[in-house]
């Protein structure tokens, strides 16, 4: 009788009992207890009767059925007794041998973990019968106690009847006032997961636990939100079936793993989900149909969707999907923390990334080094160096050792930052560690040396990665490109690129790429789409990248039509046009003076789902500056307004290089205090508009008072600055000063560029020191600065207004022989000069301008009609009647010129005949403004679409 227990706590599984017939001993009313359920055959009355019991069997420790043995029939006259417990224990009869020995197999165990028992000893005399019974009823009721606590779980509460709509806190707050807790359970719907199914549990903490779970039994019935709370200490039944149905599933009796049709379609739905998020990946409606497959999603299915929104880069669904998490009651972990970091940091929304941080402190849960590296990763990403090393160095005080992953985004962080002195000694320390340096490393050092243009640095860190044994691949050599393209060293680059053919290395859509951009940085039309073909001879399908290059190249050239064709073929390869694919066409067209098809460009852009930005409106506003249409740039700022979009800083430089350029200073002066009031950042360029207005308009002192606030704001002066300045001296004929400023520059360790020395020489050619012109292009000469045509023509007009046109002739060879092709402005001047002195009868004057003539016809070099009429004034007095040097200077006159009515046009300049000198001033203020329009045009381009571009 040790494998039964009986307990007076009505358990949660009934256990079927029957009853046996008696012996045909009519004094024995035998009672036998099985743990089988109750056959079919139990129905019928003649065979068997139920007996209810108010008590729990123990089972043993095997699942399977115990065996019985049929019974005797029963006797007729047999009677069922009135309470069978009570004969239970106070029996009035004795068991007759024959049912000892029925009783014995039903309690045998049959699992091959225990042995069977041994024999049963030899029946007992009635006399000692009753004692024995007595003995082993209370034996029973000893072990009867141990199981009826077995479950349960001290201070904790079973609490019934509560509404549906209570929320956790509202229920721990409630309970709070018996004693601490430690733990809530509120037992969520299935379906309807903000809703609960109406009970919970509360688990009181402390050496004092189960003194507040028995003061809050006390309050059983107490009203909450308007409900008679069922209130009472748990008994471990919920436990208990847990544990027997989990053991059912472990101790099957074939060894299998028995499980619900429920669970087991969720484990499959499971299964599938892990298997398309890996197979599958890029197809999100797959992954997420899978997802939703799964009826009870736990905290690891949970955990890889937020990972998968994470990388993804959707931060709001990630977001969503952890929420969804918290609402059926499962607690997030440090990993699913970090995922949800990780999705934030992908959407460069640093702010809830930190919300999230604050958060996992707060919860008490301790942030990993991944999630350490996820956040320096991400503030590096945005260019926030501050905020990086603050988590870097947080890292290192909670962890006692770090990885390379945290190492080289914080690396990456200061490469962007162009501080490669911290970067290196980064590395430094990372090595001294004994942290190997992986590839990636490499790469970053190399990215950050391109950015900063050191040339050599970067080859030293690409063979240093080849010596520790690491084989360069396609990153590898497409750092090396990147930096001779941005460098404009194209044929370096080329050279590296076949080095990657050698190495077996093929391109990638980065580097073409690069290439590209290389050449159309040069202008090299030809060069850039011959790298096109070469993309689509390897089979490679071009990108939105690669396209927008492409798209660049066609508006560099001016073939707009070709630029919109391209846009079409990138609809027609499913690729989506980005606010940068249009922009270069919306300028494009400004630039142009076609304003109403870049205004259609900009519809189209909308139409194709770009929003407009304010990019886009800096390039429509740069095409209408460079055409100087200053009222409809600053009626695009209204378009800006109405489109709620506000102007930056960049939109405002631009419109006051556009005001600059046409010598309205004030204008300039309203926008640069626009900006000051709108809080802008005024930076170099800003600046510069300033200055080039004051130069312009020879407000030379207002340009020193700009100079000295720069000073004032730490704004350094730069190249572009400096020829600003020289220039707007040189224009007063001031060479002093403008030498002063050259001294200045290589006192600041500014280097001169080619306007710089062409700006100084045209100060001297002002002033008439020719022998400094000269010595200043032997200068430029000897530091590696080439003059170009410019250059040239602007010492060509020096000597010609020093009255020697044959240095100027000389000055005109010197520049064929450096393999510079004179312009329309060379010859202008030149000619200009050599008619003004052609009465003096010197035979390399007529011998200049028949040769002058003979190569404008040749090059197609046609002038407009006002020089045609200086010119023939000056034939005049050279060839009255006509002559070699007049049929020869006709050829380069315009078309019309033969329909001209030249008896006006004589007396004209009759009635306004002044002397040589008024004519050349005329003519070298002719040449003076087209040259300084050139002039304006290159710098507001380099300040304004460097800005725009990159």
């Amino acid at each position: 009788m040790e494998a039964l227990s009986l307990s007076s706590v009505h358990r949660s599984r009934a256990v079927p009992v029957k009853q046996h017939p008696p012996t045909t001993t009519s004094t024995t009313t035998p009672l036998t207890l099985s743990l089988k359920p109750p056959s079919p055959d139990s129905d019928n009355p003649s065979t068997s009767s139920s007996l209810p019991i108010s008590g729990n069997l123990r089972r043993p420790n095997t699942h399977r059925p115990l065996r019985t043995f049929p019974s005797k029939p029963k006797s007729p006259d047999s009677k069922l007794p009135s309470n069978p417990l009570q004969n239970l224990v106070n029996p009035t009869t004795t068991f007759s041998n024959s049912n000892s020995q029925n009783l014995t197999p039903k309690l045998r165990l049959t699992s091959i973990l225990c042995p069977p028992p041994p024999p049963p000893p030899p029946p007992p005399s009635p006399a000692e019968e009753t004692p024995l019974q007595e003995n082993e009823i209370e034996e029973n009721s000893a072990i009867e106690e141990p199981p009826r606590v077995q479950f349960r779980q001290m201070g904790k509460i079973f609490v019934g009847n509560l509404p549906s709509w209570i929320k956790k806190h509202e229920f721990a707050e409630f309970f709070r006032q018996f004693g601490p807790i430690k733990n809530v359970i509120l037992i969520k719907a299935h379906n309807e997961t903000e809703r609960n199914m109406g009970f919970g549990f509360v688990i009181y903490d402390g050496e004092m636990a189960e003194k507040s779970a028995m003061k809050a039994v006390e309050f059983d019935g107490v009203e909450f939100h308007g409900r008679a709370l069922t209130v009472k200490l748990d008994d471990g039944r919920r436990m208990k079936e847990i544990s027997a149905e989990r053991a059912r599933w472990v101790e099957g009796a074939d060894g299998m793993d028995y499980k619900s049709k429920w669970h087991e379609e969720r484990d499959r739905s499971r299964r599938e989900f892990r298997k398309v998020l890996e197979a599958q990946p890029e197809n999100w409606q797959a992954v997420v149909r899978a997802f939703e497959r799964i009826k009870k999603p736990s905290r690891r299915e949970f955990g890889l969707m937020v990972n998968y929104y994470a990388r993804r880069g959707d931060m709001h669904r990630a977001r969503e999907t952890f929420e969804r998490m918290r609402a059926r009651g499962i607690e997030p972990t440090s990993h699913v923390y970090t995922n949800l970091i990780h999705a934030y940091v992908v959407g460069r929304d640093m702010e809830e990334a930190l919300a999230c941080a604050r958060k996992m402190k707060n919860e008490g849960i301790e942030m990993s080094l991944v999630t350490y590296s996820i956040l320096v990763g991400g503030f590096a990403k945005v260019g926030n160096v501050e905020a990086a090393d603050k988590w870097f160095g947080e890292a290192k005080e909670t962890h006692a050792t770090l990885n390379a992953i945290i190492y080289g985004n914080i690396i990456y962080a200061h490469c962007q930052n162009y501080n490669m002195d911290r970067a290196e000694a980064l590395v430094r320390e990372m090595e001294e560690e004994g942290i190997d340096a992986p590839i990636d490393i490499y790469h970053t050092m190399m990215d950050g040396y391109t950015m900063i243009g050191d040339e050599d640095k970067c080859l030293v860190v690409f063979s240093r990665l080849k010596e520790c044994g690491f084989s360069p691949s396609v990153i590898s050599y497409g750092c090396l490109i990147n930096l001779y393209t941005k460098m404009g060293k194209v044929s370096k680059a080329l050279e590296v690129s076949n080095m990657m053919k050698l190495a077996g290395i093929k391109h990638n859509m980065k580097t073409y790429s690069m290439l590209i951009n290389g050449f159309i940085k040069l202008k090299d039309w030809a060069n850039a789409f011959a790298i096109f073909e070469d993309v689509v001879r390897d089979g490679l399908k071009p990108d939105v990248v690669l396209y927008n290059n492409i798209i660049r190249a066609f508006c560099g050239m001016g073939n707009m039509d070709r630029a919109l064709r391209t846009v079409d073929e990138m609809q027609k390869q499913r690729h989506r046009p980005t606010t940068r694919t249009f922009m270069p066409i919306i300028h494009g067209f400004a630039r142009a003076g076609e304003i109403r098809r870049a205004l259609e460009v900009f519809d189209r852009m909308r139409r194709s789902g770009c929003i407009p930005t304010v990019h886009t409106f800096n390039a429509l506003v740069l095409g209408l500056v460079e055409k100087h249409q200053m009222e409809k740039a600053v009626q695009t700022l209204d378009q800006m307004s109405l489109a709620g979009i506000s102007p930056d800083e960049h939109t405002y430089t631009t419109i006051m290089h556009g005001y600059a350029a046409v010598g309205d200073t004030g204008k300039v002066f309203e926008y640069f205090t626009k900006v000051k009031n709108e809080g802008l950042e005024l930076d170099v360029y800003a600046y510069e508009a300033l200055l080039k207005a004051c130069c312009k308009s020879g407000r030379m002192q207002s340009a020193l008072a700009v100079t000295k606030e720069m000073s004032a704001q730490k704004i350094p002066r730069n190249t572009f600055v400096y020829n600003i300045l020289i220039d707007g001296w040189a224009r007063r004929g001031d060479v002093w000063e403008a030498a002063d400023l050259m001294q200045q520059m290589k006192q600041e360790g500014v280097q001169p560029d080619i306007h710089t020395y062409t700006s100084f020489i045209n100060a001297c050619c002002k002033a008439g020191d020719m022998q400094r012109a000269t010595k200043t292009i032997a200068e430029m000469k000897s530091v590696g600065v080439k003059p170009n045509v410019k250059t040239y023509t602007t010492l060509i007009h020096g000597w010609s207004r020093a009255s020697l046109p044959e240095k100027a002739l000389r000055c005109f060879e010197e520049m064929k022989m450096a393999g510079l092709k004179p312009d329309k402005a060379v010859y202008h001047c030149l000619m200009t000069s050599l008619l003004s002195r052609a009465t003096v009868a010197e035979d390399y004057i007529y011998l200049g301008i028949l040769s002058l003539c003979g190569e404008m016809v040749q090059s197609g070099l046609t002038i407009d009609m006002g020089t045609a009429v200086h010119w023939s004034k000056c034939l005049r007095k050279i060839e009255r009647t006509g002559g070699e040097i007049t049929e020869a200077l006709q050829n380069t006159f315009p078309p019309d010129w033969n329909s001209y009515d030249a008896a006006a046009a004589n007396s004209n300049l009759e009635s306004n005949n002044g002397d040589e000198m008024d004519d050349e001033e005329e003519d070298a203020s002719y040449y003076e403004t087209d040259t300084e329009t050139d002039e304006d045009y290159n710098d507001g381009k380099t300040n304004t679409d460097d800005q725009l571009w990159f």
